[in-house]
């Protein structure tokens, strides 16, 4: 089972590898296309647009390919993508390459869970699930180590030729090696068995249902035919309710995917190289530090894979926020200390206050990675009722991947106008809302079958 689920999760490499790789090229795409700070918020931010379209589409092409073979769909835009954002000659072909790139983005953000939330036992399925969220730090720290090795054999610079292309070139070319495995394994997947009896294939159901669970595969079958008995193809008026137009359940899942990228997570991976650079910090160990990012974030992964099925999701979500809020906060008040040089007119952080905010900003990565990181996407496969899970999931994926693009879009406008500082600070802010939030409409569903979410978990 740990097999199939990391296979179904290298969507997960990929989507961190394709989201996180632009961050060592930042500065030599704006130096190749000469583009002003807003062209290359868009730039860098081009890929989630697709990928909240991806994740938006994903549900129904799901319900007409099935789990596997819509993956391998994802593997082939991957494959394509990353050759020719590697090869794009204007920032226009770059953007637009990028943008199908997004699109496989976001369908690998909606089948990964639902695949693995259709497949895995309900006693290890928050811990086969956040396999999807190590795959994506672990993708994130592959592309920040694959970016240190490409700007250290072109001499220290992205923008510097490797081998006949720049190095940032290579940087998003390398994509297309993951692209193909990903697409080779996923062919080997079986298919879910909820999504074989929707099709009215029990026997195949059955005999998926052996070979991954075993015990009494009828009972189980059972369970599933009755959960989708006269349920139509999935489709997004499902989700209509009484809670301004909603199911409540849908809001609970779509407010968790908002908050999960309004509290800044993907500014630290998409411009902390830059970022670095921007408070004096030279190119290379600007990276360096990326990848120590990179390793953390890896580290509170595997913390709450070890401990999601035995602490519970609603917990390490509580915890995550309080950490997230605190630590945000110190790194707003380190980087608030920087002071402008003189003779060159760039921003310089004191030693004393570039530690702090190095581990301030270390201890963000971690919190959200023990928490909301994997747990948001364990719940999103595993909140919703059989009959809207799909619809369910696609729109708060979608939406997850809008506050996506509008955070990183405006941090570059955010950080010129009110310094690092603020910008963290406004992270903050959001972070302590996570906490109340969990707090008041977050309810536990650990070790719940999926049959079983067919009521709605009633509210803490």
């Amino acid at each position: 089972m740990a097999v199939i689920a990391g296979t179904a999760a290298l969507g997960g490499f990929l989507f961190g590898y394709d989201s996180a790789v632009i961050n060592g090229a930042v500065t030599a795409i704006q130096a190749e296309f000469s583009l002003s700070t807003g062209q290359l918020g868009f730039t860098v931010a081009s890929a989630l647009l697709g990928a909240a379209v991806g994740a938006w589409t994903t549900g129904s092409i799901a319900e007409r390919l099935g789990r596997p073979r819509t993956m391998v769909v994802a593997a082939v835009l991957f494959l394509v993508s990353a050759v020719f954002s590697g090869l794009a000659g204007s920032a226009t072909l770059l953007i637009g390459w990028r943008l199908l790139g997004g699109f496989a983005v976001g369908m690998a953000s909606v089948i990964a869970p639902m695949y693995i939330a259709e497949v895995a036992p309900a006693d290890v399925r928050g811990r086969l699930g956040s396999l999807q969220q190590l795959a994506i730090v672990f993708g994130i720290f592959v592309s920040q180590l694959v970016n240190l090795a490409i700007v250290a054999a072109a001499d220290g610079s992205a923008s510097n030729p490797l081998l006949g292309l720049d190095a940032w070139r290579w940087m998003l070319l390398v994509e297309a090696l993951p692209a193909v495995l990903y697409g080779g394994l996923a062919l080997r997947l079986p298919e879910s068995p909820r999504y074989l009896v929707s099709q009215g294939r029990a026997e195949e159901a059955r005999a998926v249902l052996v070979r991954l669970e075993g015990g009494d595969v009828d009972a189980e079958l059972g369970r599933i035919e009755a959960s989708l008995a006269g349920e139509h193809t999935p489709r997004l008026s499902d989700l209509r309710g009484p809670a301004l137009g909603l199911l409540p359940i849908v809001w609970v899942g779509l407010v968790l995917s908002m908050l999960q990228q309004l509290v800044g997570i993907n500014v630290v991976f998409y411009y902390s190289a830059s970022l670095w650079e921007a408070v004096g910090v030279d190119s290379s160990r600007a990276l360096l530090i990326s990848v120590v990012t990179a390793v953390v974030n890896i580290g509170g992964t595997l913390l709450a894979i070890a401990i999601i099925d035995r602490v519970g999701r609603r917990p390490l979500l509580l915890v995550g926020s309080a950490g997230m809020t605190v630590s945000l906060v110190v790194t707003a008040l380190a980087f608030s200390s920087a002071t402008v040089d003189p003779a060159t007119g760039d921003a310089v952080l004191a030693a004393g206050a570039g530690k702090v905010a190095f581990v301030a900003a270390n201890a963000f990565v971690f919190f959200f990675a023990f928490s909301w990181g994997p747990v948001v996407w364990v719940l999103l496969g595993e909140m919703f009722p059989n009959r809207v899970r799909a619809s369910a999931l696609a729109v708060a994926a979608a939406a997850q991947w809008v506050t996506n693009f509008l955070v990183t879009q405006t941090f570059p406008r955010i950080s010129e106008t009110v310094g690092f500082g603020g910008a963290y600070a406004l992270y903050g802010v959001f972070a302590a809302v996570s906490l109340v939030f969990v707090w008041r409409y977050v309810a536990e569903t650990k070790g719940r079958a999926l049959e079983d979410m067919e009521s709605e978990p009633a509210h803490p």
